[in-house]
């Protein structure tokens, strides 16, 4: 299992910092939100890579189906290459309150569904640097038009054969849970029978990864689980261990709760995650 840390910060410079301080105390990732309004998420990152070595890069999560794809394929390939090959791109179809209605973003979730399978096939074709065409209900790219432009100035990212793809998948709805299964792995949400959001239980982690190992061979795919932790105590090792036993790949710890809260962020990063082998 691999450890992540989510800030959230508002200010860059903060951001920055704590990152690097992220992998001093032994973390493997470092997560920001993609906000419609706010602080750059790949600027900052990118700011982060530039006090890093080792530590991979991602955001948690990016609303692509409000972005052009290509700007992002542009953005996640640009950092892969100044961090060497340390970013993760975590999709879904975002959070309707962080401004979609006031910036005048689609907000119905079929159509950003639709958006987002586009981006992502645009995106993947992007970052192979090879000419293509693409006639979508929302997007389209005739590269031929370009000439020998996709080459000339395209780039492509230094993992291959792409940057890893998580997407968001609501469990036990196979067509959603099968699309993310498609790509490097899955952040899940939890339905339960009567609607809503339920929690990530250990069983449903299992289910999960038994449901994974039907459909995909002979690749890796991550099933990441958030959480908080207070600290590295044996109690919270326990509980992250429960959750690697059962078949997640990633544990990230996700204090959205104690925004800006950088006594609290610092003291929990410097804990390190709460692991076994520590």
């Amino acid at each position: 299992m691999q450890y992540g840390f989510v800030l959230p910060v508002h200010d860059p410079a903060m951001i920055v910092e704590l990152g690097a301080e992220v992998e001093a105390a032994g973390w493997d990732g470092v997560f920001i939100a993609e906000m419609i309004w706010g602080p750059d998420a790949w600027v900052a990152l990118t700011g982060i890579a530039m006090r890093t070595e080792r530590i991979k890069l991602g955001t948690m999560l990016s609303p692509i189906s409000r972005m052009r794809p290509w700007k992002i394929a542009s953005e996640t390939a640009t950092l892969d290459r100044l961090s060497n090959g340390r970013v993760i791109l975590a999709v879904g179809t975002g959070a309707l309150e962080t401004g979609f209605d006031e910036f005048g973003e689609a907000s119905d979730r079929a159509v950003r569904n639709e958006l987002i399978d586009e981006s992502l096939e645009i995106i993947e074709r992007l970052w192979s640097r090879e000419p293509f065409t693409f006639e979508g209900k929302h997007y389209r790219v005739d590269t031929n038009a370009l000439g020998e432009g996709i080459r000339a100035w395209g780039i492509g990212p230094i993992q291959q054969p792409r940057i890893p793809i998580w997407l968001t998948g609501a469990w036990p709805r196979r067509a959603s849970t099968d699309r993310a299964l498609r790509f490097d792995g899955i952040l899940p949400n939890v339905i339960p029978p009567g609607g809503g959001f339920g929690e990530l239980t250990v069983s449903a982690i299992e289910e999960i990864a038994d449901h994974a190992k039907d459909v995909i061979s002979e690749r890796r795919f991550d099933i990441v689980a958030e959480g908080n932790t207070p600290d590295a105590s044996p109690e919270s090792i326990a509980m992250v261990e429960e959750r690697r036993q059962a078949g997640a790949t990633w544990w990230i710890e996700s204090p959205w709760s104690r925004e800006n809260d950088f006594d609290y962020l610092r003291e929990r990063i410097a804990a390190g995650p709460a692991k076994s082998d520590r």
